[in-house]
């Protein structure tokens, strides 16, 4: 559901969307508020959901996760008991970092990650296609990364 945000809200997501380790302090001098009324509407978007979580940002190849794929699944059939068990079964993966139900030719999109084509070549033939609900895989090997941002464009009222 969609939360109304006003111009000083959108401001504050905007800058903690580019520097979420900011002080209160730094934070509401750029907002122009006193530090009070900023903490207390960054909590308020925190208790609301707007503001999931924070984290730090890794960078893959630095920690040794060379091989990032999507992969396209199709399940043997399209209802509520296989999608369960396709879903509990990739929440148990920690290479797949990414999972969505999707509509078109496929059921679900995979984003993974792995040390190599070797362990992407394990993850593949000894997990995901041994999930029994699944049909087909089509594996889309990451080449090079153009553009990937976390950073969300906030609409304008």
């Amino acid at each position: 559901m969609s939360q109304k945000l006003d111009a000083t809200d959108r401001k504050i997501l905007r800058i903690l969307q580019s520097n979420a380790k900011i002080t209160n302090a730094q934070l509401s001098q750029e907002v122009g508020l006193s530090p009070a009324p900023t903490l207390e509407r960054v909590k308020k978007l925190e208790k609301t959901g707007v503001i999931k979580s924070y984290h730090a940002a890794l960078d893959e190849h630095c920690i040794g996760l060379e091989v990032s794929t999507y992969l396209l699944i199709t399940l043997k059939g399209h209802n509520k008991s296989n999608m369960l068990q396709f879903t509990e079964a990739i929440d148990q993966i920690d290479e797949v970092i990414e999972c969505y139900h999707i509509t078109g030719r496929g059921d679900f999109l995979l984003k993974t990650v792995s040390t190599g084509i070797s362990a992407y070549q394990s993850l593949i033939l000894e997990q995901i296609s041994e999930i029994p609900v699944v049909d087909n895989l089509e594996s889309m090997v990451i080449l090079s990364t153009l553009k990937k941002s976390s950073y969300l464009p906030l609409p304008q009222d």
